[in-house]
């Protein structure tokens, strides 16, 4: 079995586990582009190899990026433009009204997908430079919206829901990491730290953190890029030569 096919049957596996999650209130709409967008996202699983460097875990879909492509961070330019993917996009059931899914029309970019993958092209040029030593998945694949529309992330949620959603999240885990037998773990961000190393518990495998992308970090917003590469080289990560000045100049 392909690499691709085991992260699909991986996806499809917790996507079922987690059909019946329904968080208590502020929480009123519960959305799965693996889903809606599993053309997207199944496109997206090709790229994965293996052996890899290190996977790149983060936290679950942000409203304008995976929620609208089904690829993690999936900033629609750079889904299109960088990952060469633009596949029809579903209309999903009990979408929210104030936060449309759109698919590849989204006129709205996410930030935290803009940077992560504008860092990637900036510095590996191409996506299959980037695929043949890393990979990157979310924990959980479910985007959680409140009345208002604002975004509620995992962390948030109630203590019930919690209690289903993370032991199939874990377990989510470690069959990626089984199928792309990476050397490493990076969580983006704290949570997905925390959450990978409780699920890779008892493995002889390293896991790390680096700084998430998100706009409501405000160490993010003082220059990202420039600092996971630093907290990547402290890890042991060597990265191609490129131009540093571009690097240190992304502004987002």
């Amino acid at each position: 079995m392909t690499v691709a096919a085991e992260l699909g049957r991986v996806s499809r596996s917790l996507s079922a586990a987690l059909s019946g999650v329904q968080p208590a209130a502020p929480v009123t709409h519960v959305l799965d582009p693996t889903v809606y967008a599993r053309r997207s996202h199944e496109a997206f699983l090709q790229a994965a190899e293996r052996p890899i460097e290190a996977l790149l875990l983060g936290m679950n879909p942000g409203p304008w990026g995976m929620a609208q492509t089904g690829v993690p961070f999936g900033e629609v330019q750079h889904v299109r433009s960088f990952l060469g993917i633009d596949e029809p996009v579903e209309q999903p059931e009990g979408a929210h009204p104030k936060r449309p899914i759109s698919g590849f029309d989204c006129p709205r970019s996410e930030v935290s997908g803009r940077r992560l993958w504008g860092w990637v092209s900036d510095r590996f040029g191409t996506a299959g430079a980037f695929f043949e030593r890393f990979f990157v998945w979310n924990w959980c694949p479910l985007v959680f919206l409140e009345a208002s529309g604002r975004n509620r992330t995992p962390d948030k949620l109630d203590a019930e829901a919690r209690a289903v959603i993370e032991p199939a999240c874990d377990e989510a885990v470690r069959r990626v990491v089984a199928a792309l037998e990476p050397s490493m773990v990076i969580g983006v961000g704290a949570f997905a730290r925390a959450r990978a190393s409780k699920a890779l518990s008892g493995l002889d495998l390293p896991v790390h953190q680096i700084l998430h992308p998100s706009p409501a970090s405000p160490a993010a917003n003082r220059g990202w890029a420039p600092q996971i590469e630093r907290q990547l080289d402290a890890i042991g990560v060597d990265l191609p030569a490129d131009d540093q000045a571009a690097i240190s100049a992304r502004e987002d």
